[in-house]
């Protein structure tokens, strides 16, 4: 039985054809570090590497390529921003709706660095509303950090909104995209961001451990690098340099991740952010007017395609939510995310940490309608099952 993969605000899967083959034939034909040569090889991986900065630097509406740093991923991206950023002193605004991702670096950074801390509320469907952003601020307030899309319940915040505030009150504001990139159109212009983290394997398509961090115009000049080495560039120096991406860029490169990355956000540019979305929209409608047809199932979040994207979380009565997983997969090969997907306080907001979280179904560009029509049907067989 072909598996139906419901997992994609974790990993997406499958990856397309461009992504394998681009990775296959770098690894197969060049396999060279970047800057570190004067060889053809080496030479060819550095224009391979630049290009992809320049087309993820597209893909975030930034024009200076430098400013888009590589990482080992969202949450070293986030890693980055924060730790780099956060001084002795320092309040920042987060929401409940975060990941551990931002929450356990700030907690972090509460106990070690003597920062402080507010984390907004959000409403029953999981939204923050920007006034509780903007009565937050305080007079040491420094950053906002924001989810823009919840990888649990998939609702969409008001990114734009709380941009605004963010500008009127001159403050840093550090979007994590880790749900929205690849799906939603992310300008930095547009968000006010002066700092975006991007998972590349997610909805940009790439492979896992390669990640994006984009840093705005000035905010160099207080991001601390906490990582430091070779960087191909200035080596009779053991300074850190200070030039953009080196600064924050210490250590060989992921290319291999680099170039599957690439390709994966060549085929979101090719496919269109715009159908993308349509795509996800229809997905997620089709999803959540099934579940609501299943008697013994409770939909969490927003409940509605226009406001969330390709996430919805369930609890099915009967099943804890790592059985329900369980039973899917072995009898249907339905795959699904149980859990409190690494956001306790968003469990809590909705009153389903005590319980063991949701079962969450995500969404992806490559999925079909028939796939998600086979998983409601699992579902309300299992459903069901439980009521005898």
């Amino acid at each position: 039985m072909k598996r139906i993969y419901l997992d994609n605000a974790a990993t997406s899967w499958p990856k397309p054809e461009a992504v394998l083959a681009a990775m296959e034939d770098y690894q197969r034909r060049l396999g060279a570090p970047a800057g570190r040569g004067v060889y053809r090889e080496a030479i060819e991986t550095e224009r391979i590497i630049a290009e992809a900065r320049r087309r993820l630097g597209e893909l975030l509406g930034v024009a200076q390529a430098n400013r888009i740093i590589f990482c080992g991923g969202c949450t070293d991206a986030l890693n980055i921003a924060l730790h780099g950023l956060l001084r002795a002193g320092d309040h920042v605004i987060t929401t409940v709706t975060e990941h551990n991702s931002v929450l356990r670096p700030l907690r972090f950074l509460e106990e070690t660095r003597g920062i402080s801390v507010t984390r907004v509320a959000c409403g029953a469907r999981g939204i923050i509303a920007p006034d509780d952003v903007r009565r937050a601020i305080q007079s040491q307030t420094r950053m906002i950090v924001l989810n823009h899309v919840s990888n649990v319940t998939g609702a969409i915040q008001p990114a734009v909104e709380i941009g605004r505030i963010a500008a009127e009150h001159n403050l840093l504001y550090l979007l994590d995209a880790a749900q929205s990139a690849g799906h939603l159109n992310i300008t930095a212009s547009e968000l006010g961001a002066q700092l975006i983290a991007v998972p590349g394997h997610k909805g940009l398509l790439g492979p896992l451990g390669i990640g994006v961090l984009y840093v705005g115009p000035g905010v160099e000049a207080e991001l601390a690098s906490f990582r430091q080495g070779g960087t191909g560039t200035k080596s009779e120096d053991d300074h850190q340099p200070e030039s953009l991406p080196d600064r924050y860029e210490s250590g060989t490169h992921n290319v291999p991740g680099i170039v599957g990355l690439a390709a994966g956000a060549q085929y979101v540019q090719k496919t269109g952010l715009a159908a993308i979305r349509k795509h996800l929209r229809g997905l997620t409608e089709l999803l959540l007017s099934g579940l609501r047809e299943i008697k013994g199932v409770t939909i969490f979040g927003p409940g509605d395609a226009e406001q969330q994207l390709g996430v919805v979380s369930i609890a099915v009565k009967g099943f804890d939510p790592h059985e329900a997983a369980a039973a899917l997969d072995g009898a249907y090969h339905v795959q699904a995310r149980p859990g409190i997907q690494c956001a306790p306080q968003m469990h809590a907001a909705l009153g389903t940490l005590k319980t063991g979280g949701t079962l969450r179904l995500s969404v992806g560009l490559l999925n079909k309608e028939a796939e998600i029509e086979a998983a409601v049907q699992a579902l309300a067989e299992l459903a069901r099952s439980a009521s005898g």
